[in-house]
């Protein structure tokens, strides 16, 4: 049993009690109380000190590419177009002779680098299968990072224009392997493809009937510049049309960015039951416009949030990307506000995931959860300590992490691993295979 006692204030995703206390048991939520004496046998518990701390819901990640931790800032990947981008990232994957080595170590200094931010459930979306190298052993170097340092995993089996008849091999064998849904909670599968601009109907399908045989969420990405250039290119139409006509408007499907859409694609979105999920950390450097939340939310979409890959958002600060996605929404007809924005990172996130059971702290949820200290001049002055956790603080971290009742990050530390030792492999790794980079 783990207790975190006398936080400043508890956000539950639907309630607020200041001076509160949390309990979990067995992994789970079993009580909120700002009740200032707990019965004699928490006495004994395991204790978090929340003195001068916000608590609120572990962050869900509901969009990232962990390998691209491998490839951050690279020569020549900046200020393009995006298919002059994944034309110059996928020829650094070829040079870096992705395998399982590379691939664990990229996921886990993403997975550490989100615990640390106080993300406690990441949706790894991958799309790199070299032939030569089995998929399962790809997905068993992910699914291993995650497990060792004790976050939350949802992987997700994707295609980047890759042979219809590989993904139905591959993703058949690693489904053999993984459950959809782990009995712990740990580990979720999933699947789709890229998008309309790297894959067609056949691709789509596969995908389709693999989610019905094992019972598996879908996910793909929809209204990124190239999506709708190569959409109308190749059918005359916008990406959503062909997501709606190859039966990939449902309530199973998750759709990421989804920048610029009209009127009528939100309510389309809205009638069909899939969720979105806003990533604006790549689309807005990358120039792909910006999502307008608050205009989705109005239309009853669940919405959740991403940071994308480490390929041009650098960063797994999903917390930082929230304050981003507040900034920018000022640039649309109905900004989003920080509350509306924590509960898309948590809550909202895990309902697009298939997840009721993570995003919130009320009891019988899953016991991830995150402390934030709001004692230092940083906070001082803030009124609202719970929107001040976005509008505040640029780039903050959690003092204490909690991942099903465990303590993961203990003042700002990782408990699970040396973040030196991941964080040396994987540039030893990206050394020895890219050489040292040529800065402009």
């Amino acid at each position: 049993m783990l207790v975190v006692q006398n936080a400043r204030e508890v956000w539950t995703g639907s309630r607020r009690l200041r001076a509160a206390s949390v309990v979990c048991e067995a992994g789970r939520i079993k009580e909120v109380t700002s009740d200032p004496v707990l019965p004699p046998i928490l006495t004994s518990s395991e204790r978090l000190d929340g003195t001068g701390c916000i608590v609120i819901p572990g962050l869900v990640n509901a969009h990232h590419h962990l390998l691209q931790t491998a490839f951050r800032t690279l020569p020549g990947t900046r200020h393009l177009s995006m298919g002059a981008w994944l034309a110059a990232m996928a020829g650094y994957y070829e040079r870096a002779s992705v395998d399982p080595h590379l691939g664990a170590a990229a996921a886990a200094v993403g997975v550490a680098e989100g615990l640390l931010a106080g993300v406690t459930t990441v949706a790894d979306h991958h799309f790199t299968w070299p032939e030569e190298i089995s998929p399962t052993d790809l997905v068993d170097a992910t699914v291993g990072a995650a497990r060792r340092l004790g976050a939350r995993l949802v992987f997700g089996y994707g295609s980047a224009g890759n042979s219809p008849t590989a993904i139905a091999s591959g993703l058949e064998a690693v489904m053999d392997r993984y459950p959809a849904l782990s009995t712990d909670g740990m580990l979720q599968m999933a699947c789709g493809p890229a998008g309309v601009h790297s894959d067609g109907p056949e691709t789509f399908n596969v995908f389709a009937e693999a989610a019905r045989q094992w019972g598996i969420r879908r996910r793909t990405q929809a209204n990124e510049q190239i999506d709708v250039e190569r959409a109308n290119l190749r059918h005359g139409r916008r990406p959503l049309e062909l997501l709606e006509e190859w039966g990939w408007l449902e309530p199973d499907v998750t759709i990421a960015h989804l920048c610029e859409i009209s009127d009528s694609e939100r309510a389309r979105i809205a009638a069909s039951g899939a969720s979105a999920t806003h990533a604006p950390g790549f689309d807005v450097p990358m120039g792909l416009g910006i999502c307008k939340v608050g205009a989705l939310i109005d239309e009853g979409i669940t919405v959740g949030l991403g940071t994308s890959g480490g390929g041009y958002n650098d960063g797994g600060n999903l917390l930082a990307d929230a304050r981003l996605a507040l900034q920018v929404g000022g640039l649309t007809e109905r900004s989003p506000t920080a509350l509306e924005l924590l509960a898309a990172a948590t809550a909202g996130s895990a309902q697009g995931l298939g997840r009721p059971d993570l995003g919130h702290l009320e009891p019988g949820a899953a016991a991830d959860l995150l402390c934030y200290d709001t004692t230092g001049p940083e906070d001082a002055g803030v009124a609202d300590p719970l929107s001040g956790l976005l509008w505040a603080n640029p780039g903050r971290r959690p003092r204490h992490v909690v991942v099903a009742g465990r303590v993961v990050v203990r003042d700002g530390e990782l408990q699970t691993a040396d973040v030196s030792v991941l964080a040396a492999r994987l540039r030893e790794l990206v050394a020895a295979r890219l050489g040292q980079p040529d800065y402009p």
